[in-house]
């Protein structure tokens, strides 16, 4: 494991790319993320939402550091679980000026002695996992799809990841996130998240039970979405992740933050305020390898 001389949280961040991350038995990443609402006159009541934290532990991931902080405004805020283990952050602000931002620093790392994801043998029946939702549902284009893919488990999963690929073509601004994967596929285009909700669809029109993955992307300027599908092993069953944005499987360059049903479940940040409407949301985030061994 290469020791470095500065703090994890301020080290400066390899390049990626020249890497191989696969190979490595240990890497460690880095987050910084930034959320940031601007308003034109002060706000009041402010109640935020934010899922932006890494889980304890996600599979070989494990979260070793993270610090929350809310910057303009005084706050209280609580950390907890949601009913599907991730971790939620919920802010009041009795009042906000101009501006108020929620900041994250948090450090990970992924040892392949950790294994897979693995998840208790109810997993394969659950019905969150296996009923479509507002936007995983078929229409009679998806149902037929769904029909025509080939084999079962995770061949099917394969497939499933391979027809959306090849369905969507990736265009920011052409969906929003109310968008229904039905909706997106008659488009042709749009987003990370539209490609999740497709397969997921496709999945659950199947029985094969998947769940929507929340996270980061090396490279990746803004955060990602991906699959993942869940199939019986040793007993138990286990999640193994699918990108169909970029139509291929899930490796160390993804970071992991929450898994849901959809995007619904697991949006970075949702929430209200009393005051004049128009505020205006920024985001800046940074997500690197800081070490490896």
């Amino acid at each position: 494991m290469t020791v470095l001389a500065e703090d994890v949280t301020t080290a400066p961040l390899l390049e990626h790319r020249s890497l191989d991350l696969e190979a490595a038995d240990r890497v460690v990443y880095r987050i910084e993320q930034a959320f940031r609402y601007e308003y034109d006159t002060p706000v009041e009541s402010v109640r935020q939402r934010l899922v932006f934290v890494p889980p304890a532990r996600h599979g070989d991931q494990r979260r070793r550091h993270h610090r929350i902080e809310v910057r303009g405004a005084f706050s209280h805020h609580w950390v907890g679980p949601d009913t599907a283990g991730n971790t939620i952050v919920k802010v009041f602000a009795p009042r906000v000026e101009r501006r108020v931002e929620f900041h994250l620093t948090a450090v990970l790392d992924r040892a392949r002695s950790h294994g897979p994801t693995r998840l208790p043998a109810t997993a394969l029946h659950d019905p969150r996992l296996l009923t479509p939702t507002a936007l995983t549902g078929t229409d009679p284009r998806l149902a037929e799809a769904a029909a025509d893919l080939p084999g079962t488990g995770l061949d099917l999963a394969d497939g499933a990841c391979a027809w959306v690929h090849a369905a969507l073509t990736y265009e920011f601004g052409t969906t929003s996130v109310t968008t229904t994967a039905a909706q997106a596929l008659a488009g042709g285009r749009g987003v990370c998240q539209d490609s999740a909700h497709l397969m997921l669809a496709l999945c659950r029109a199947r029985g094969l039970p998947a769940r929507y993955v929340s996270g980061h992307l090396l490279g990746q300027g803004g955060t990602h979405a991906w699959v993942e599908v869940v199939v019986p092993n040793l007993g138990g069953a286990e999640a193994v992740a699918f990108d169909p944005c970029n139509g291929r499987r899930a490796d160390a360059a993804y970071v992991t933050v929450a898994t849901g049903r959809d995007y619904a479940d697991v949006a970075p940040t949702s929430g209200s305020y009393v005051g004049a409407p128009g505020g205006r949301l920024t985001c800046d985030r940074v997500v690197g390898v800081v070490a490896l061994g």
